[in-house]
């Protein structure tokens, strides 16, 4: 499905990109582009438990630091 616009008689370059600009937006190419193109794909259930573990290790170690006083505290 290409997106086709011609010149027209005495039509300056200007005036032909805005009109393909237009059709573009009009014709919802450019949406779906934008829509697919940084997809990430869903993470595997080993992937999901990784990540949910080191979470957890992350939290322990910093309340364990905080308890301690060692961390930095925002102004």
């Amino acid at each position: 499905m290409g997106l086709e616009v011609k010149r027209q008689d005495k039509e300056s370059s200007q005036g032909l990109i805005r009109r393909f600009t237009k059709k573009l937006q009009q014709s919802g190419t450019l949406f779906r582009v934008r829509k697919t193109r940084y997809k990430n794909r869903p993470k595997s259930r080993q992937m999901r438990k990784r990540a949910a573990l080191r979470r957890e290790e992350t939290k322990k170690e910093y309340e364990k630091l905080s308890k301690l006083g060692k961390t930095r505290t925002r102004r």
